[in-house]
């Protein structure tokens, strides 16, 4: 164990913070355990006592982006007296600056083989925002399969956030910003405005 390894408290939460860094710096490509390693200091075998394997690693990090969502929106809608409609366009606009500001993070969050791995219970980690949409839109739509809308409501603006990120969306719209294809899904998929 070199001097690195044996000054570092915690090393399980420095390899996550070196990993997130690195996402946001260099995109999921970048993600090796031996880059990891080599970036936080220590030697490349020292990941594998904490992380196993690397999924195991890439589920931590990805947690990290699952918590920091879930805090942006804890922290949107902390008011909780809007009606849920508008509940619901606050809460669209956070996950789709969360996606536009965190490229690397949301595709790795969203990686089928991290959620189905079942390292450190990533998908109870992010179940918990699916309900609180699938809560906001059984009140904003009380005659629909609230399961069923938010789903569809989910994939797309999973797909707004992708293909904006990739510039198809602006150049097939003209839209400057994302914002009048958040209200068309809504509309799409909760009906018209009428105060709810």
């Amino acid at each position: 164990m070199d001097e690195v390894e044996k000054a570092e408290p915690d090393l399980r939460v420095r390899l996550v913070d070196v990993g997130a860094q690195l996402l946001a710096q260099e995109g999921l490509g970048s993600l090796t355990l031996r880059e990891i390693a080599r970036r936080a200091g220590v030697s490349h075998g020292a990941p594998r006592r904490y992380f196993p394997t690397h999924l195991e690693l890439l589920s931590a990090i990805a947690r990290r982006g699952f918590t920091e969502l879930a805090a942006r929106v804890t922290t949107t809608l902390a008011d909780g007296t809007a009606p849920p409609r508008a509940q619901l366009t606050e809460l669209g606009r956070t996950y789709l600056e969360f996606a536009l500001d965190n490229p690397g993070m949301y595709e790795l969050m969203f990686r089928h083989d991290l959620l189905e791995s079942g390292h450190l219970r990533l998908r109870d980690t992010s179940l918990p925002l699916f309900g609180l949409l699938v809560e906001l839109v059984g009140r904003a739509r009380p005659d629909a399969d609230a399961r069923a809308v938010s789903g569809a409501l989910w994939a797309n603006l999973h797909g707004i956030a992708q293909l904006w990120r990739w510039g198809s969306l602006r150049l097939a719209t003209g839209a400057d910003d994302f914002e009048p294809l958040l209200r068309a899904s809504l509309e799409a998929h909760l009906g018209p405005e009428d105060g709810r």
